[in-house]
């Protein structure tokens, strides 16, 4: 597994789940989720698993940005899953469309996903309505990008159930998440199952349209004048507004419209 250094002195803990901060590095006390907390968009509602599947750590970053962050609109989150399965699912969050910010314009906001180590399946589809329109499951690996656009509902899996999947993410610091048109199909279009060689395979959920799966790597993101590989923190160091896209999606509008991630 190749190594990748996400630009910020915190190190992720797997037993139990946590961040430890380095000195210059500030953060909040972490959150767990529980297995209880996301049955209802599972497959199987009632399967074994882990009983903390990930941790989450919101608005995380440099000491000597808190203040620049936080009249940007800005936030840096960062998330370990679990090793292991959910019965024959995967690792993996519940699904949820981002709500909408009255700083961005009372538009749904992107998130900017970067994998710091293990492998991940950033699953999204158009709609959480009866038909999901374009669905994408984009397989990345360390230093990869990953751009979720507004309104688009999604869920993060983890793609190796021997390995804990860490990432980090631009979102908006007003950050908030929609579950109920997901959880009314009892979960997104697309169920990820581990197969006894360790690859995923998907079966659709049934309570939708069907439609096709559309697997990739991630997209090059030139037109958010992104480079994958390098730190999203480090590029936002370089240039402090290369990411006012995330609180403020309107400036995209263009991009949004025939977006592929």
């Amino acid at each position: 597994m190749k190594k990748f250094t996400s630009g910020l002195n915190i190190k992720p803990t797997t037993n139990p789940l946590n961040f430890e901060y380095g000195d210059d590095c500030f953060g909040p006390k972490v959150e767990n989720r529980k297995l209880d907390d996301i049955r209802k968009s599972l497959l199987v509602p009632n399967c074994n698993g882990p009983e903390t599947v990930y941790t989450i750590a919101m608005n995380v970053g440099k000491k000597i940005h808190a203040n620049q962050l936080k009249k940007q609109h800005l936030l840096f989150g960062i998330v370990t899953y679990s090793s292991g399965k959910l019965g024959k699912e995967p690792v993996r969050s519940q699904g949820h469309i981002h709500k909408k910010s009255v700083y961005g314009g009372n538009w749904s906001t992107p998130e900017v996903y970067q994998i710091w180590s293990g492998k991940a399946v950033i699953y999204m589809q158009e709609y959480a309505n009866d038909n999901p329109g374009k669905c994408y499951a984009v397989y990345a690996e360390p230093g990869d990008i990953v751009i979720v656009p507004p309104s688009w509902a999604h869920a993060t899996i983890s793609a190796d159930p021997n390995t804990p999947l860490t990432f980090g993410a631009w979102c908006d610091l007003d950050y908030g998440f929609e579950y109920d048109k997901v959880r009314a199909h009892k979960g997104l279009a697309w169920f990820p199952l581990v197969e006894e060689n360790g690859d995923l395979t998907w079966i659709q959920n049934s309570t939708y349209k069907k439609v096709d799966l559309i697997i990739k790597k991630p997209s090059s993101y030139s037109e958010f004048n992104l480079k994958q590989q390098e730190s999203i923190y480090t590029q936002y160091e370089k240039i402090p507004n290369l990411f006012t896209f995330v609180p403020k999606p309107s400036i995209m509008k263009d991009v949004w419209e025939n977006f592929i991630p």
